[in-house]
């Protein structure tokens, strides 16, 4: 996929999630949860390179810039949409799908030391709600919802609904959607 097409797609994905999204340059230029992506595929390549201070760099630099902290390592699918990123943390083994979303304040991390997988894998289609904390090497299944300052130690299966401190899993309702847009990327 060229550079410009994944641009437009990003710009894209923008409107579709956001109903007060105005217009395409506005959103290039004022959507801070893009431009922290946008930083998170160039420290990416340079990670995948074997130019791991280089990219820890540039992630601190994007962090600095947008309070959007991702690591270089993580494995981000396409079109992510972060809203409100401030305070958004996504860590070094995370594993995102295609068509996540991301509200202000979520973490995505560790429970503690050691190697290997250790932080979250959401998949396709997964909203995670402000203020939750997904933690540890889990898999939160595609379709799913994590609702607002839920704390999730637990794999879910897909199309759950997952509430509560710490979270439980439910499965979805047929059609329930709690006020979230399905995504339409047909615009």
């Amino acid at each position: 996929m060229g550079f410009w097409t994944r641009i437009r797609e990003d710009i894209t994905a923008a409107r579709v999630h956001d109903p007060a999204a105005r217009g395409a340059f506005e959103i290039a230029v004022v959507y801070s949860g893009l431009h922290a992506i946008w930083w998170y595929r160039f420290n990416h390549r340079l990670w995948d390179r074997g130019l791991r201070l280089p990219a820890r760099i540039g992630s601190q630099a994007a962090r600095a810039i947008t309070g959007i902290e991702i690591h270089p390592g993580a494995k981000i699918g396409r079109r992510l949409f972060i809203d409100h990123g401030m305070g958004v943390v996504i860590g070094e083994t995370a594993q995102l799908g295609d068509d996540v979303m991301l509200y202000h304040g979520v973490t995505l991390g560790g429970k503690g030391g050691g190697k290997g997988k250790r932080h979250p894998t959401l998949g396709d289609g997964v909203t995670v709600g402000a203020g939750a904390k997904v933690l540890g090497p889990v898999m939160i299944g595609g379709g799913s919802i994590v609702g607002a300052n839920a704390v999730v130690t637990k794999d879910a299966p897909p199309h759950s609904i997952v509430v509560g401190v710490p979270a439980r899993a439910r499965p979805r309702v047929a059609g329930e959607r709690y006020g979230l847009v399905e995504p339409d990327y047909h615009i």
